[in-house]
């Protein structure tokens, strides 16, 4: 009960955070175990660009945090994760809300442990993909994060 409350204290922090508030993104749902994180970006005028369609700021902006925020959750303090680089592909235009879900999986997670304990790895790079899709599923944009991940091996046990 105690992860359920912080994961909805998590989603409040984040939908009134100056910096994330201002994408018009909001985060709807949050997995008390970090594995799943869900947003909505409604289409509004403080999303719309100037021809009327949803921002492309708005759409990168409102999916930015999730993926590192995900990993730094779910790996724990002797892992530090940092976004890397992102490329947004825009598929359609957006005149309605669009939805995102971020998963990581635990065959994920145990995969990164894994590869860094490998001897001689120091630090890996992993990819995720994220869609923008309306109410009917059609994606509107692709957003793929790569994030860094690397080991303090003395915090390890």
């Amino acid at each position: 009960m105690f992860d359920s409350l912080r994961a909805r204290l998590y989603r409040l922090g984040f939908n009134l955070f100056p910096a994330y508030r201002r994408t018009g993104g909001r985060v709807t749902y949050i997995a008390p175990d970090w594995q799943e994180i869900r947003i909505k970006l409604p289409h509004t005028w403080r999303t719309r660009n100037y021809v009327g369609t949803t921002f492309g700021g708005s759409m990168y902006a409102a999916t930015d945090p999730f993926h590192m925020m995900m990993l730094l959750k779910t790996l724990g303090d002797e892992y530090t994760v940092w976004d890397k680089e992102a490329e947004i592909r825009f598929k359609k235009p957006g005149t309605e809300t669009l939805y995102a879900r971020f998963t990581m999986t635990d065959q994920e997670l145990d995969a990164i442990r894994a590869e860094l304990d490998r001897e001689g790895t120091d630090s890996i790079d992993r990819h995720y993909t994220v869609d923008l899709v309306d109410a009917e599923g059609t994606v509107h944009a692709s957003i793929r994060k790569t994030v860094y991940v690397t080991t303090d091996r003395s915090k390890r046990a």
